[in-house]
Protein backbone atom coordinates (compact mmCIF):
# COMPACT_ATOMS: atom_id res chain seq x y z
CA UNK A 1 0.00 0.00 0.00
CA UNK A 2 1.32 3.40 -0.93
CA UNK A 3 1.53 6.09 1.70
CA UNK A 4 1.46 9.81 1.03
CA UNK A 5 2.77 12.43 3.41
CA UNK A 6 2.04 16.14 3.01
CA UNK A 7 4.11 18.96 4.42
CA UNK A 8 4.33 22.70 4.01
CA UNK A 9 1.10 24.02 5.44
CA UNK A 10 0.92 26.82 7.93
CA UNK A 11 -0.52 30.16 8.91
CA UNK A 12 0.19 32.98 6.49
CA UNK A 13 -1.11 36.39 5.62
CA UNK A 14 -3.15 37.14 2.53
CA UNK A 15 -0.85 37.71 -0.41
CA UNK A 16 1.83 35.37 0.88
CA UNK A 17 3.04 32.19 -0.76
CA UNK A 18 3.39 28.60 0.36
CA UNK A 19 4.65 25.43 -1.23
CA UNK A 20 3.07 22.16 -0.24
CA UNK A 21 4.88 18.89 -0.78
CA UNK A 22 3.49 15.39 -0.99
CA UNK A 23 5.92 12.52 -0.87
CA UNK A 24 4.86 8.99 -1.63
CA UNK A 25 6.24 5.58 -0.96
CA UNK A 26 6.25 2.70 -3.35
CA UNK A 27 7.82 2.02 -6.69
CA UNK A 28 4.71 2.88 -8.68
CA UNK A 29 4.76 6.60 -7.98
CA UNK A 30 6.01 7.66 -11.44
CA UNK A 31 3.00 5.99 -13.03
CA UNK A 32 0.43 7.58 -10.72
CA UNK A 33 -1.63 10.64 -11.40
CA UNK A 34 -1.64 13.01 -8.46
CA UNK A 35 -4.00 15.65 -7.19
CA UNK A 36 -4.26 18.18 -4.43
CA UNK A 37 -7.60 18.24 -2.69
CA UNK A 38 -8.85 20.73 -0.16
CA UNK A 39 -11.72 20.77 2.24
CA UNK A 40 -12.89 23.52 4.54
CA UNK A 41 -15.57 23.40 7.22
CA UNK A 42 -18.99 23.68 5.68
CA UNK A 43 -17.69 23.35 2.15
CA UNK A 44 -17.51 20.54 -0.37
CA UNK A 45 -14.20 18.89 -1.00
CA UNK A 46 -12.56 20.34 -4.05
CA UNK A 47 -9.95 19.12 -6.48
CA UNK A 48 -7.60 22.07 -6.50
CA UNK A 49 -5.04 20.81 -8.98
CA UNK A 50 -4.06 17.59 -10.65
CA UNK A 51 -1.19 16.29 -12.71
CA UNK A 52 -0.83 13.12 -14.70
CA UNK A 53 2.12 10.74 -14.86
CA UNK A 54 3.45 13.03 -17.54
CA UNK A 55 3.58 16.54 -16.20
CA UNK A 56 2.26 18.26 -19.30
CA UNK A 57 -0.40 17.07 -21.68
CA UNK A 58 -3.64 18.28 -23.21
CA UNK A 59 -5.45 17.52 -19.96
CA UNK A 60 -2.67 18.01 -17.46
CA UNK A 61 -2.23 19.97 -15.32
CA UNK A 62 -5.71 20.76 -14.12
CA UNK A 63 -6.63 23.68 -11.88
CA UNK A 64 -9.91 24.66 -10.37
CA UNK A 65 -10.99 28.06 -11.63
CA UNK A 66 -10.43 29.91 -8.38
CA UNK A 67 -6.71 29.13 -8.28
CA UNK A 68 -5.78 29.51 -11.93
CA UNK A 69 -2.85 31.84 -12.34
CA UNK A 70 -1.98 31.59 -8.66
CA UNK A 71 -1.24 27.93 -7.98
CA UNK A 72 1.10 25.61 -9.81
CA UNK A 73 1.33 21.85 -9.47
CA UNK A 74 4.49 20.01 -10.39
CA UNK A 75 6.14 16.70 -9.69
CA UNK A 76 9.58 15.25 -9.28
CA UNK A 77 9.38 11.53 -9.85
CA UNK A 78 12.97 11.07 -8.79
CA UNK A 79 11.95 12.28 -5.34
CA UNK A 80 8.51 10.65 -5.39
CA UNK A 81 7.10 14.08 -4.70
CA UNK A 82 4.37 16.32 -6.03
CA UNK A 83 4.32 20.01 -5.17
CA UNK A 84 1.71 22.71 -5.01
CA UNK A 85 3.12 26.20 -5.24
CA UNK A 86 0.54 28.65 -3.96
CA UNK A 87 1.03 32.32 -4.68
CA UNK A 88 -1.11 35.31 -3.79
CA UNK A 89 -2.96 33.35 -1.16
CA UNK A 90 -6.43 34.52 -0.23
CA UNK A 91 -8.49 34.01 2.87
CA UNK A 92 -10.75 31.80 0.78
CA UNK A 93 -7.87 29.40 0.25
CA UNK A 94 -7.99 28.45 3.91
CA UNK A 95 -8.61 24.72 4.05
CA UNK A 96 -7.19 21.36 4.90
CA UNK A 97 -5.12 20.23 1.95
CA UNK A 98 -4.24 16.66 1.14
CA UNK A 99 -2.94 14.79 -1.85
CA UNK A 100 -4.43 11.81 -3.62
CA UNK A 101 -3.13 9.36 -6.18
CA UNK A 102 -4.82 7.20 -8.75
CA UNK A 103 -3.66 5.08 -11.63
CA UNK A 104 -6.38 6.64 -13.78
CA UNK A 105 -6.11 10.38 -14.22
CA UNK A 106 -9.72 10.98 -15.16
CA UNK A 107 -10.95 9.26 -12.04
CA UNK A 108 -8.68 11.43 -9.98
CA UNK A 109 -10.11 14.51 -11.65
CA UNK A 110 -13.52 13.27 -10.62
CA UNK A 111 -12.44 13.14 -7.00
CA UNK A 112 -11.74 9.43 -6.74
CA UNK A 113 -8.38 8.57 -5.29
CA UNK A 114 -6.84 5.24 -4.49
CA UNK A 115 -4.48 6.56 -1.84
CA UNK A 116 -4.30 9.77 0.13
CA UNK A 117 -2.34 11.37 2.87
CA UNK A 118 -3.46 12.78 6.17
CA UNK A 119 -3.10 16.33 4.91
CA UNK A 120 -1.77 19.66 6.02
CA UNK A 121 -3.62 22.75 7.17
CA UNK A 122 -3.34 26.02 5.29
CA UNK A 123 -4.73 29.06 7.04
CA UNK A 124 -4.68 32.47 5.41
CA UNK A 125 -5.39 35.50 7.55
CA UNK A 126 -6.44 38.95 6.40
Amino acid sequence: QEQLVETGGGLVQAGDSLTLSCTGTGRSFPGKAMAWIRQAPGKEREVVAAISWMSWSSTSPYYTESVKGRFRISRDNGKNTVYLRMNSLKVGDTAFYYCESNRIYNKLLGGTGEYWGRGTQVTVSS
